[in-house]
């Protein structure tokens, strides 16, 4: 398995990814988003509308940094590939994170207009630390 043993706990913890991406212009982008792990995969929710999401379609390239919550001199980086993208119109992938991160059974700051998806990055190089 590519993430060790040693740190795959962060993965499960209410954790932050700050995912870098490649810009337009070769300049990076970097912010933190919620994720959920499924055992082989990351996967981020983004709206269509984002920097992010645009940065992932011209460069799929993309570097996320995970701080242990409970220890942050612990992390996991992960450099992987963005591998698909998913439509999230019936909410079900935000849903779940909100759940994990706020305890809420319904991502509360949906707007209508919002067009979501799913980012999902297989992993192909990880460093760690702690």
């Amino acid at each position: 398995m590519l993430i060790p043993d040693s740190h795959a706990d962060i993965l499960d913890k209410q954790a932050f990814a700050s995912v870098a991406t490649i810009g337009p212009n070769g300049e990076p982008q970097n912010n933190p988003v919620w994720f959920g792990w499924d055992g082989s995969r990351i996967r981020f929710s983004q709206t269509t509308t984002r920097q992010k999401y645009r940065n992932t379609r011209t460069d799929r390239r993309v570097s996320l940094s995970i701080l242990d919550p409970d220890d942050p001199y612990r992390y996991l980086e992960i450099r992987g590939v963005v591998v698909d993208v998913e439509d999230d119109g019936d909410l079900a992938f935000i849903n779940s994170m909100a759940s994990k991160y706020l305890g809420l059974d319904q991502y509360p700051w949906h707007q209508p207009a919002d067009e979501r998806i799913v980012i999902v990055v297989q992993p192909t190089h990880t460093t760690t630390m702690g």
